[in-house]
């Protein structure tokens, strides 16, 4: 499970950011509690798009661990459905 295809960064790294990135947002909530910011909410929507990013990367990882390469299934796929085809 340990192995993580080249570029990718691990699971672990990731779950890091986004646990800074949710204290970060908490912290402007917070701001924007206190007092109506239009600043404060642009960054919290800024944050919001880049936790989305993460945990989309988070399951990418994650399936390539668990599957493989997501290029090699797809070949794989497409040679069996030629396969079938001529069949």
């Amino acid at each position: 499970m340990s192995r993580v295809e080249a570029g990718m960064r691990t699971s672990e790294k990731i779950h890091e950011e986004i646990e800074r990135l949710s204290e970060e947002r908490t912290e402007l909530w917070q701001r924007l509690s206190v007092e109506h910011d239009p600043d404060v909410r642009a960054a919290i929507h800024a944050l919001d798009a880049r936790l989305d990013r993460l945990w989309d990367e988070n399951r990418a990882v994650r399936a390539t661990l668990r599957f493989g390469d997501r290029e090699k299934i797809v070949a794989r796929a497409r040679v069996e459905e030629r396969l079938e085809r001529a069949a």
